[in-house]
């Protein structure tokens, strides 16, 4: 995908605004007081050589451009108060000349380097923030009778994507969701995040029942693994924990497959409760199914007008306060029932980073799902 010069300017100007034009003020006050008032001092008091602080303060806020006319007027400056005082051509103000001179070549050509690597940076960012969004697609704000929100925290900074994943899939008469984790977490899983979200994608929207879609996406994610088993020594270790859900349209239920996830919450919105759906017999996370005979079932719940299902990974409940207590996610969201899923995620989120003092050092993902009523028209 081709990155637009509005996306790069967007991002250099959230990432390095460029100072007032103002600023520049001051470095040309600096060459135009030192010579003004070299010609009022005693002999014995030489501030030419201050000039050089103009020509380095404009280097570290502007470009290449600017540098070279505040060093060049520098130059002019330091030889008109060299003319003034009759020391021009003396052996010392030569030297200083000829110094500043060099400095101001120099300090041109280093602003050059660093926009030159900055843009490259910039250009690198931008096709990086367009792939990542590419994999971790943004969730529709309706899918057939549903209203989803999703939130994603990446470990490492300056990322959008991680370990953790969601993503969500409409076919004929029912929605498909599904929220994963990688082993691990950052730059370094997104391989993994990206097999399991292409198969999902690839599979979810056809009329297939919800264990053979589970079934579909665990051979992807075995195949995508045995790919890198000859240049990575871990991946026999590698595996994504998963829950997948099917909620049907016109039924009040929803169906769901567990592969070694934390169970998702049901939260009541008249009872103001949070409930674990858990199932009787989970499946291998995803990955690690060839090593036994498995066979997915669906577990069924019901799932009314009103309900919402908040499914969530890991980096979430396993998030520590400063005396290493994890966050209490079902305790805390039972009391934000009546929110509505965008709301709900972003209380969630205030209130996590709260408990953890304003870092959250894990990848985290959580997605909401109200079931409104009766499916939306087209």
């Amino acid at each position: 995908m081709k990155t637009s010069t509005t996306e790069v300017l967007s991002l250099r100007h959230r990432g390095s605004p460029s100072p007032h034009p103002l600023w520049l003020a001051a470095p040309l006050l600096l060459v135009i007081a030192i010579p003004t008032a070299d010609a009022f001092l005693p002999p014995d008091i030489h501030l030419a050589h201050l000039l050089v602080v103009a020509t380095a303060f404009t280097a570290m806020a502007y470009g290449p451009m600017a540098t070279a006319l505040v060093g060049a007027l520098s130059v002019l400056a330091l030889i008109t108060a060299g003319t003034e005082r009759g020391t021009l051509v003396t052996e010392s103000v030569l030297v200083e000349l000829c110094t500043l001179a060099a400095l101001c070549a120099l300090l041109v050509v280093f602003t050059h380097l660093r926009d030159r690597r900055g843009r490259e940076l910039l250009r690198a960012r931008a096709v990086s923030d367009t792939a990542q969004r590419v994999v971790l697609r943004p969730l529709p704000p309706r899918a057939g009778p549903l209203s989803l929100a999703g939130e994603y925290h990446s470990a490492e900074a300056d990322t959008y994507i991680g370990g953790d994943l969601y993503a969500a899939a409409r076919t004929a008469r029912s929605t498909r969701l599904v929220i994963g984790d990688v082993r691990g977490k950052g730059l370094a899983s997104i391989s993994d995040t990206a097999i399991v979200l292409g198969a999902f994608r690839a599979a979810a929207h056809r009329p297939i029942p919800l264990p053979e879609l589970v079934a579909y996406v665990e051979d992807a994610v075995h195949w995508g693994l045995n790919e890198f088993s000859e240049v990575d020594p871990d991946v026999a270790e590698r595996f994504v924990t998963a829950v997948m859900l099917d909620i049907p349209d016109d039924q009040p239920v929803v169906h769901m497959i567990s592969c070694g996830h934390p169970p998702p919450l049901l939260l009541g919105r008249s009872s103001g409760t949070a409930t674990a759906l858990h199932v009787c017999d989970p499946a291998p996370p995803l990955g690690l199914g060839a090593l036994s005979d498995t066979t997915y079932t669906a577990a069924t719940f019901p799932f009314h007008d009103g309900d919402r299902i908040l499914l969530y990974t890991d980096g979430v409940t396993e998030t520590r306060d400063s005396d290493g207590t994890f966050y209490p996610l079902a305790e805390r969201v039972a009391k934000l029932s009546d929110l509505d899923p965008g709301p709900l995620l972003r209380e969630i989120v205030a209130d996590l980073r709260d408990h953890a003092g304003g870092l959250v050092q894990d990848d985290m993902a959580m997605m909401v799902v109200q079931r409104d009523g009766a499916p939306a028209a087209g």
